[in-house]
């Protein structure tokens, strides 16, 4: 029973390193994408965030 448990909780910190990584790699991923598709309606990504309005010359 004891050896059962060991391989458990042995098992346990082993894994979650490896899934908060994977976390951090996907929410980081999602941000991007989600920067991309603002840029390209036109959105700028500075502080505020504002839309690009098309410039006119005269």
């Amino acid at each position: 029973m004891n050896i059962k448990l060991t391989m458990i909780v042995l098992s346990i910190v082993i894994v979650m390193p490896l899934l908060s990584g994977c976390w951090t790699v996907a929410a980081a991923g999602a941000g991007a994408y989600g920067g991309y598709q603002m840029k390209k309606e036109g959105y700028t990504l500075q502080n505020p965030v504002t839309k690009e309005e098309k410039k006119t010359t005269k």
